[in-house]
């Protein structure tokens, strides 16, 4: 039998201190039934001695001191699962919000997880192609693996998220594949676009969506990328699929954390966040990754907005240290109307090298990968030259690298928002750039593979190919 307790002693905000209290956890799950038998759900934030405090989902509005009855549950927040979670829309606390049933789940599962014994993971090695070239091409994503994206406020990372989770695909052979997309602290007009996207295309019927809204709790934010990833672990572990995660945004989700401490009165760490804000970011992205003799993976892409594009701001700065490279949106590119705007120098995948070659992606992937980084960088080192030194200054090789700058950006960055580029195209477009420069110059690729794949005319183009020096 549930026990009942009318000791609510102390009402701040959204939490509530419940005295003479016995056998509480941290993290369980409380009712308070109001005087107008309405019933609140929260989370258990802290427990001392027979003291225990309780953070309201909903907020303690009308709430009474002396009438409020509270039950604590036993359990902390759970997700039902099944494979009917596919094609559904849920909000941040996983209650249906698409008029569809409820779910009837094959198990419970408590939304906090198991950390995966780090000798049991599997080794990241498949590539998935985003039909994306700047990720594809230049920061391939590979299959168990964590890359965020780092963008800015304006810039259009709810597109491009759209965009990865409809086109996302492993490569060779057919298998389950499935995209979780869950959205924390965004405006009803963001949520909008993302179910209506995601209907229209039909990536709808392979996704699950968890969608928190700027109204909504801080509370319910903190369990809104949990969820997701307790469903994307169960159809991945226990379902067999190759999963997907896609978290937006991540800034949202630290920000709540920083509100829910202040209300905590913690001692604040760096700007105003708590001190554990690594380790509870670590929580979330750590479950990522392949088990052996699993043939599910988990991929994850958390979005984040950093405040004022600072790289350095601890939100950006803590996720880049647990994550295994970054994907960052530049705002000149932007300004220049490219998209989408990946600022591939700076952008980085560090587990790249496993994901492409031959039966991967094709062989000559690394060596043009490689050869158009260098070529890229010099032209533009060559255009902030000539702004200080005038274009006279440049050299005819110096202003070919410039030239060929000024066209990666519109030809291999550029690309449609419907746009789904295979990894064939992306490397084709790629060499097909690489004849704007002399042969003798590309000293990053393999002799073989310039006889092989170099297309000797030139492009349609005012600029024609240098005779070697």
């Amino acid at each position: 039998m549930v026990k009942e307790y009318l000791t609510v002693s102390h009402i701040a905000g959204p939490l509530v201190l419940i005295e003479e209290t016995s056998g509480i956890k941290y993290g369980e799950i409380a009712e308070i039934e109001l005087a107008t038998k309405e019933v609140r759900r929260g989370r258990v934030l802290e427990v001392t001695g027979d003291k225990a405090l309780v953070q309201l989902f909903e907020g303690t509005t009308g709430l009474n001191v002396y009438q409020s009855r509270v039950r604590f549950l036993g359990k902390g927040i759970e997700l039902g699962v099944s494979t009917d979670l596919l094609g559904r829309i849920f909000d941040g606390l996983g209650r249906p919000i698409d008029g569809g049933p409820k779910i009837i789940p094959e198990e419970r599962i408590d939304i906090n997880g198991n950390p995966i014994n780090p000798t049991a993971r599997d080794y990241p090695t498949e590539f998935i192609q985003t039909g994306i070239s700047a990720i594809d091409g230049m920061n391939t994503l590979v299959r168990g693996q964590k890359l965020p994206i780092f963008s800015g406020a304006g810039l259009p990372h709810p597109q491009i998220a759209a965009q990865i989770a409809r086109q996302a695909k492993v490569l060779g052979k057919e298998e389950k594949f499935a995209v979780i997309f869950a959205a924390m602290g965004i405006t009803f007009e963001e949520a909008n676009y993302f179910i209506t996207d995601f209907r229209r295309t039909g990536a709808i019927e392979r996704a699950v969506l968890f969608v928190n809204l700027a109204d909504d709790p801080a509370i319910e934010r903190i369990a809104t990328p949990r969820l997701a990833l307790t469903c994307a672990e169960y159809l991945a572990f226990e379902k067999d699929m190759h999963v997907l995660v896609i978290l937006t945004d991540m800034t949202n989700y630290a920000n709540a954390l920083r509100e829910i401490s202040a209300a905590r009165k913690e001692v604040p760490g760096r700007r105003g966040y708590p001190g554990y804000m690594y380790t509870d970011l670590s929580t979330i992205y750590e479950r990522a990754g392949r088990i052996k003799g699993k043939e599910g993976s988990i991929t994850q892409i958390p979005i984040l907005t950093m405040p004022e594009d600072d790289k350095t701001h601890p939100i950006p700065d803590l996720t880049g240290y647990i994550t295994e490279g970054q994907i960052i949106l530049s705002r000149p590119l932007h300004r220049k109307g490219v998209y989408p705007p990946i600022d591939v120098l700076p952008s980085l995948s560090r587990l790249k090298e496993k994901g492409i070659g031959k039966g991967k992606t094709r062989e000559d992937h690394g060596d043009v990968t490689n050869q158009l980084f260098a070529c890229y960088a010099k032209g533009k080192e060559a255009k902030e030259l000539a702004i200080i030194l005038g274009e006279a200054a440049l050299t005819e090789l110096d202003k070919l690298y410039a030239k060929f700058s000024d066209r990666f950006e519109e030809e291999f960055l550029a690309q449609g928002e419907e746009e789904n580029r295979s990894i064939e195209e992306t490397l084709d477009l790629g060499w097909k750039l690489l004849t704007m420069i002399p042969t003798s110059d590309l000293k990053r690729i393999r002799d073989e593979y310039i006889k092989k794949y170099l297309k000797q005319e030139s492009p349609k183009s005012e600029v024609q190919r240098p005779k070697s020096e």
